[in-house]
């Protein structure tokens, strides 16, 4: 966000580039963006310095969604806020995917974040996807070790959670190199469950009813 331009051209910039929209029509559609997430008139010709955290960050959404999107990418949306607003801007952004109709792909480090706000959930371990179902399939019967490993030290799980888990997993070892890693499965020097296969083969995908795993232990099973 620009903090030399005011938030009335940050959030009509898309507006004034990709639409043929006269000043007085980008103006009432600027207007409408910034009610529809929660800021009003007055906002209009601030500038960013002038807005807290939670309100530059809905300045950010109306802008997202000033062409009209589909489709829109969340990178760490709440991470900066206090914990009092992430809650807020979090329910804001579920109430504009049901009205406009919006797929998100969300990425964060958050756990207690994409439970709150994932449908469907993709573990990425080093650049590749190593575990992949639905919310509920994912955090209720975690599959993949690393998965495990995160969710034990999630601290906002239940102690039932993390009892499913195995209790807490400290992962041994330094994480590899993301541009030079391991061969075999990626996750294999610092999985406590790795074998010799692990080292030298990178596992298949497991297929389960409503999820699938990329880990030697499950074996090569389809639609279980």
């Amino acid at each position: 966000m620009d903090p030399m331009m005011r938030i009335k051209d940050i959030v009509g910039e898309p507006l004034f580039v990709d639409t043929s929209l006269s000043k007085r029509e980008v103006r009432r559609r600027v207007l409408d963006l910034l009610q529809q997430v929660g800021l009003d008139s007055e906002h209009y010709d601030r500038y960013p310095h002038e807005l807290s955290g939670g309100q530059r960050q809905r300045a950010a959404i109306a802008r997202a969604l000033a062409l009209n999107p589909s489709l829109v990418v969340l990178d760490e949306p709440v991470s900066a806020l206090d914990v009092s607003v992430r809650v807020q801007i979090m329910n804001l952004l579920k109430d504009l995917q049901l009205g406009h109709g919006l797929t998100y792909v969300l990425i964060a480090h958050n756990l207690a974040t994409v439970r709150y706000m994932s449908h469907k959930i993709a573990v990425m371990y080093l650049g590749q996807i190593v575990e992949y179902g639905s919310c509920e399939r994912v955090f209720d019967n975690p599959l993949h070790p690393y998965t495990k490993a995160l969710i034990s030290a999630s601290s906002f799980v239940s102690p039932g959670e993390a009892e499913g888990c195995g209790g807490e997993i400290i992962l041994k070892g330094e994480m590899p190199s993301p541009t030079n890693p391991p061969p075999g499965c990626r996750f294999h020097t610092r999985c406590e469950y790795s074998q010799e296969v692990c080292s030298l083969v990178a596992p298949g995908i497991t297929f389960f009813a409503d999820q699938w795993v990329r880990c030697h232990l499950y074996g090569h099973a389809k639609n279980l």
